[in-house]
């Protein structure tokens, strides 16, 4: 067992098995290429799950990453299980018995898709090094021939990780009309010059070992350039796993190399990892396909910048959903950030989360955060087919939703605050409770912010975008006057960036709504100074001092006068007792526990 263990990796269900479910769509009259080549004729080897119903609106399409294939997931039981088995299949994530899956082997690939390894019908002998240069905007054109060949007009979402994240994107930008969704799971706009760098020292590699020949190295006999293969997919491996991963699976054996049949160094536990994916990989995999295929990773380019990513993204019109992984080093999540901030600033559906894990970029193959992305995903698809279907529907409130929008006494004040048909940003937005009663009210858009992985994924399961993010660092992505109302409920008291936060809430918003805990309650003040004890100020949390998420502890006084001395308009203001659940009017200071107010600049 434990030999299995450190030899285990995303690559273990991969192998260079026969395809018995594989379809092949050919197209005699080739394609044009970006960098100004063509070829003379396509194959396009895909496989598909699920039926495609009458109104071809419930496909899926599934980009895979660098040293993916078409066979995404198993057909049978008894088949071979595919790259993303654990998300894609009948009752998973991506349901097959209610979506239309479609995965295509990429252009350049070397599963039996055309490619560098197959006959170039101009010379009868393989392409090899004279396959042309590709980009990944020519994967995606291949795309589109495919869903023209299968009769579809628009699938309902695109998905891909990784370089499939890539394609993704190129679908949203270059061929809006064609998707209703895209999801994209810890990718980027580009490549990092670190994460190249590993591209280029690999692609030395292959072709600086002596059987490269040139790239021409199909001859029987010759074994091609096993060790630069073998040296680029050691090098692919280290930059997908983390330092923390690498910990878990090594350090215990470190200086316990097992002993297996290689070429390679194995000395050391990690070392023997190394050779034995390397060697395996060599079973399956073509190099000069790694060559073309890194290379369009390398050249692709949507923006390194907010102004260059926004002006790509300006004109798409699909919904997003975007995930990145805390410990991915090779494309962090701050490049997803730029390009949720860029989707923001156009105004987009997007949500996005940073999903807590220590596997490194390999995050999204694994099933060790998939309860929080494949649900984000599976949730996604959901919200997206149900708004093409009953755009009109209101969603029924689950009663644990109802339960908690109860418990929470300024969420119905707040809800009588803001007119049917207004656009709210919700900042701290929990699960969604208010957005929620807001949705029912006919809020003509509505989105959240939240640092909580969980809210984020309860909010996306209720329909809503949402972006997980620390209000304190401000709201930089978004517009002036983007919405009629920004909302701050019963989270200013957490908050450690009071100004700029405040400040950014009346930019991006028409109007502020802010509640807080009243820290100049009486029955408070007496607890302090009678018992000697510090109160709980958010008694419906049940939380101690020891445990509160407060850091403030501020009067209605005092935020009276801060907004006088920041030049806030306070346009209204109620005070709460919620303990006696009754609204003060009097001397409001000493008998509410909780404010709400309106402020304007």
């Amino acid at each position: 067992m434990e030999q299995e263990d450190i030899f285990s990796s995303t690559d273990s269900q991969r192998g260079a098995f026969e395809l018995p479910y594989a379809k092949y769509a050919v197209f005699e009259n080739g394609m044009k290429l970006e960098q100004g080549g063509e070829l003379p004729s396509l194959t396009i080897c895909y496989e598909t799950y699920g039926t495609l119903n009458e109104r071809k609106d419930n496909a899926v399409f599934i980009c895979h990453a660098l040293t993916g294939d078409s066979h995404v997931a198993r057909h049978t039981e008894d088949d071979s299980p595919g790259w993303w088995d654990i998300l894609i299949g009948p009752g998973k994530s991506v349901d097959t018995n209610k979506y239309f899956v479609i995965c295509p082997n990429i252009l350049g690939g070397c599963r039996g898709t055309t490619g560098p390894d197959c006959i170039n019908p101009q010379t009868g002998k393989p392409y090899g090094a004279d396959f042309p240069l590709i980009t990944i905007g020519d994967m995606v054109t291949a795309h589109m021939m495919l869903i023209d060949h299968l009769g579809i007009d628009k699938v309902l979402a695109v998905i891909g990780g990784s370089m499939g994240g890539m394609m993704v994107l190129d679908w949203a930008v270059n061929h809006k009309d064609r998707l209703c969704g895209a999801v994209l799971v810890a990718s980027t706009t580009r490549s990092s010059a670190q994460a190249m760098a590993f591209d280029i020292v690999a692609r030395n590699a292959i072709t600086r070992d002596p059987e490269f020949r040139n790239g021409q190295y199909y001859d029987p006999g010759c074994p091609g350039p096993l060790d630069g293969l073998a040296i680029a997919r050691m090098l692919g491996h280290l930059s997908y796993l983390s330092r923390e991963s690498m910990t878990k699976k090594f350090d215990s054996t470190r200086n316990h190399g097992r002993d297996i049949e290689t070429n390679f160094e194995t000395r050391f536990s990690v070392g023997s990892y190394l050779a034995y994916q390397a060697d395996k990989f060599n079973e399956r995999f073509d190099a000069n396909t790694y060559r073309v295929i890194s290379m369009a990773i390398d050249l692709f380019d949507m923006g390194g910048t907010a102004e260059e990513i926004t002006q790509h993204i300006r004109n798409t019109t699909c919904r997003w959903m975007t995930m990145s992984f805390t410990s991915d080093w090779l494309f962090p999540a701050d490049q997803m950030r730029e390009l949720v901030s860029s989707l923001i600033s156009c105004g987009k559906q997007v949500s996005f989360c940073n999903i807590e894990s220590d596997c490194g970029h390999d995050a999204f193959l694994l099933p060790n955060q998939l309860s929080t992305y494949g649900s984000l995903i599976e949730h996604f698809l959901r919200n997206v087919r149900k708004s093409l279907a009953e755009p009109n529907d209101q969603r029924r409130i689950e009663q644990s939703v109802q339960a908690r929008f109860n418990t929470r006494p300024d969420y119905p004040e707040i809800l009588k605050l803001i007119p049917e048909g207004s656009s709210v940003l919700d900042l701290g937005c929990g699960n969604g409770e208010l957005m929620e009663k807001l949705r029912e009210k006919g809020a003509k858009r509505l989105m959240g912010i939240e640092m909580s992985e969980r809210a984020v994924q309860a909010c996306v399961a209720a329909g809503f975008d949402v972006v997980q993010g620390d209000l304190n660092k401000g709201l930089q992505p978004f517009n002036d006057k983007q919405f009629d109302y920004v909302v701050l409920s019963s989270t200013l008291q957490t908050i450690t960036n009071v100004e700029t936060v405040l400040e950014e809430m009346l930019r991006v918003g028409q109007k502020g709504i802010v509640t807080f805990p009243n820290a100049g309650y009486m029955p408070w003040r007496e607890i302090l100074y009678e018992e000697g004890r510090m109160p709980s100020f958010d008694p419906h949390e049940g939380s101690n001092w020891y445990t509160t998420t407060n850091t403030r502890f501020l009067t209605i006084r005092d935020f009276q006068e801060f907004c006088a001395k920041k030049g806030y308009r306070i346009v209204k203001q109620l005070a709460l007792d919620t303990l006696k659940r009754c609204t003060v009017e009097h001397d409001v200071n000493r008998y509410a526990n909780m404010a709400i107010v309106i402020l304007t600049r």
